[in-house]
């Protein structure tokens, strides 16, 4: 015997075509709640033979059988024949019955059933005959042993089972087979879509939500396992489940659909019961699926919202050490710039305003002032009263630290010459700048806050409370450290609380390159 595996699965698959049709619509029959009792018996029969047919097809035509054993053809054609010629028989005197009651909303089904067996029929001389033994001695008397019939699912007793939801596609070039699929389907209660080939069940898939598709192998164009490649490769259509459905059994093809991303393989003529309860399954899975995907997206929210707000408290670097379980945190930096701002009269004018007023000024200039610190990398530290606070050079060093800190400082004032105007009197700002070594750390455990603290700390805040409205007060280590790129105003040695005379200097502004 030279038949390959992939012919030998094409050829069952190519038969159980029509069976799959016989068994479909007797299924459908059966199903339909105005069917005459006395026409049931006939139709179970046609049903059983039907699935007799799918048994003798995989006995006969497994493949080690074909290559071990010598098939004698006059018993083949004789247990292949009587099954469907029985269908035959049981659907004409079925149709007669109906015909005599006037039951004509059956007879196109009971017809079609009749000309699939006769299309059996034919397939049968096609295609099987040509694949018995070539040895000439075809009445050698070696018959097969036929296996003992399969027991088939039956539908259970019983209420029908409640509505089924969900929207599904079928995609299938046989039209009975699609026709099959979809009044068994939406009897079920599902929406059902069906398309004839691959290329259209994946334009259906992208164009509308589906909950699941039901795919043929063998399909023009784009075969279902094409399709169901395209399908788990595109991350918008990626979840929907995909159940093959198809007559084509090579057990390798099936692995193959698994392990490609299918959630279930069913051979025709497939069970209504177990398909429903296979699709049920599947959508149950979606749903808990889609279910524990959305509870993980609010999560994600819940941990970016959070994390944004300890972002409003800490510094990013210093915000992921706390994540990251750092225990204690204090650093000792060589070199930063403290700013201090202060907003010089705001208690008096305060007073003149409504509190609403207040709180919306205060946050208009603290807010411009955060955003020129976010923009030149500078820390803001924290607000006190009328008093902003920021640091240049922390959590990370940087070497510009001071520079940038004078660059905030002018265009700090800037800002308070753009609000001048709004109110009376007019907004003054006093800023004091020091540079120099400083410890930072994250206190408490409840309303936290990263801090700073130190000698370069204590005297840039003396710079400001010692400074002058509208002039930005530094340190002579703050001058002599940008006395190439900004002006200063000496402003000669003054008494410093705490911390005896000291020269200090005006910042101006940048030098003209």
């Amino acid at each position: 015997m030279s038949v390959s595996p992939l012919d030998l699965s094409k050829v069952r698959h190519d038969l159980r075509g029509p069976i799959n049709h016989i068994v479909g619509y007797a299924e459908i029959l059966l199903e339909d709640e105005a069917l005459p009792a006395d026409l049931v018996g006939d139709l179970e029969r046609i049903r059983s033979g039907g699935r007799r047919l799918i048994e003798l097809i995989s006995h006969y035509l497994d493949e080690h059988r074909l290559q071990t054993e010598t098939i004698e053809v006059a018993r083949l054609q004789h247990d292949l024949r009587t099954p469907v010629n029985h269908i035959i028989g049981h659907g004409e005197l079925l149709e007669e019955l109906a015909v005599e009651r006037k039951l004509d909303q059956f007879l196109p089904d009971l017809r079609r059933i009749q000309q699939a067996a006769r299309t059996w029929l034919g397939l049968m001389e096609e295609l099987l005959m040509p694949l018995r033994h070539p040895d000439p001695a075809d009445t050698v008397a070696s018959g097969p042993v036929l296996r003992p019939t399969l027991s088939f699912v039956t539908p259970p007793a019983g209420p029908p089972p409640a509505p089924c939801r969900g929207r599904l596609l079928v995609a299938d070039d046989d039209a009975s087979n699609r026709e099959i699929l979809q009044r068994c389907l939406t009897r079920s209660g599902y929406t059902v879509t069906v398309v004839a080939d691959g290329l259209e069940a994946l334009k259906a898939l992208r164009a509308r939500a589906h909950d699941l598709a039901l795919l043929d192998i063998l399909m023009p164009g784009l075969d279902g396992y094409q399709v169901l490649i395209r399908l788990k490769g595109d991350p918008e259509v990626a979840d929907i489940p995909v159940i093959i459905i198809s007559g084509f059994d090579l057990g390798s093809g099936i692995a193959r659909c698994i392990e490609a991303g299918a959630d279930d393989y069913l051979t025709k003529p497939f069970n209504p019961a177990l398909l429903r309860a296979r699709i049920a399954a599947c959508l149950e899975k979606k749903r808990l699926l889609d279910q524990e995907r959305a509870l993980a997206a609010q999560v994600g929210e819940e941990q970016a919202r959070s994390e944004r707000l300890l972002l409003n408290i800490l510094p990013a670097p210093i915000a992921e050490r706390l994540k990251q379980g750092g225990g204690t945190i204090v650093d000792a930096l060589d070199e930063a710039t403290v700013l201090f701002a202060d907003l010089a009269g705001f208690t008096g004018l305060a007073a003149t305003l409504p509190a609403p007023d207040t709180v919306q000024l205060l946050d208009d200039i603290f807010t411009r002032f955060d955003r020129l610190a976010d923009r030149h990398g500078i820390e803001k530290i924290k607000t006190i009263g009328d008093a902003w606070m920021a640091a240049s050079g922390v959590p990370e060093p940087r070497p510009d630290h001071i520079e940038a800190a004078a660059d905030l400082a002018l265009e700090m004032l800037e800002v308070i010459g753009d609000l001048r105007e709004r109110t009376d009197p007019p907004l003054r700002l006093r800023i004091g700048l020091h540079a120099g070594p400083v410890v930072a750390g994250v206190i408490g455990r409840h309303r936290f806050s990263y801090d700073l603290w130190g000698d370069t700390v204590n005297t840039a805040s003396r710079m400001e409370s010692h400074g002058v409205p509208d002039r930005i007060h530094v340190t002579s280590a703050v001058a002599g450290r940008l006395a190439g790129k900004f002006e200063f105003e000496p402003r000669g040695a003054i008494p410093i609380k705490g911390m005896g005379v000291l020269q200090t200097h005006f910042l101006t502004g940048r030098k003209a390159t």
